[in-house]
């Protein structure tokens, strides 16, 4: 029962920061939607910021396994897109984290300890991947342009929501569709005539 508590907890705390903003939302607030004692909520969690670190520990662990590489193949203009997918898709998800990344990081040593290093690794994934793709012939890129490459990649989906936010775009698949057709166009001139092609089709068939 402790454990469904504390489950129940996470899960609505995570749909009132997205909902919300993480700032507007008090561990009262969420005690009352759950219709629990504030008591109750202090018996599994310190305070607030203990449970975004939990939050961000689910964030971070999914982040891991978005940002994997293919093994054993050197990968392709498809496992790209499906990789951009899944990484959007969990920022979709966490979406309050990235709205209130610079609030939560000065709050949180331990947090802006583990999203730096999650960075360093999305970047490291990233650069491999785009090593892959030059290694297979897909693209065309020297080294400092991968290296470049990959940390504007970073830097477009860290930041896209918020830029997305401003825009209005309220709906989920247009927000997480237009973020990943903006990093494809990034590869865009990096990417021999045939594979621009394919890329191209790829977007067409995905704006539908």
């Amino acid at each position: 029962m402790a454990r469904k508590t504390r489950d129940r907890i996470l899960e609505l705390s995570l749909a009132l920061f997205n909902e919300r903003g993480e700032p507007n939302v008090t561990t009262n607030h969420i005690a009352d939607e759950l219709e629990i004692s504030p008591g109750n909520l202090y018996y599994h969690f310190r305070n607030k910021d203990d449970i975004i670190e939990q939050l961000f520990a689910q964030y971070e662990e999914r982040m891991d396994q978005a940002i994997l590489i293919p093994e054993g193949r050197l990968p392709n203009l498809e496992d790209i897109w499906l990789q951009l997918h899944m990484i959007y898709e969990c920022i979709w998800d966490f979406r309050f984290l990235y709205r209130d990344l610079l609030d939560i990081l000065s709050r949180s040593r331990k947090i802006r300890m583990h999203f730096s290093r999650l960075l360093k690794r999305a970047t490291d994934s990233a650069t491999e991947v785009l090593r892959g793709l030059v290694a297979a012939e897909v693209m065309r890129a020297s080294a400092d342009e991968v290296q470049a490459l990959a940390t504007n990649i970073l830097v477009l989906a860290t930041f896209w929501l918020n830029y997305s936010g401003v825009r209005g775009e309220k709906d989920e698949q247009e927000a997480i569709r237009s973020g990943i057709r903006q990093v494809m166009m990034m590869l865009a001139p990096f990417l021999r005539d045939a594979e621009r092609v394919h890329l191209h089709t790829l977007c067409q068939a995905y704006a539908r």
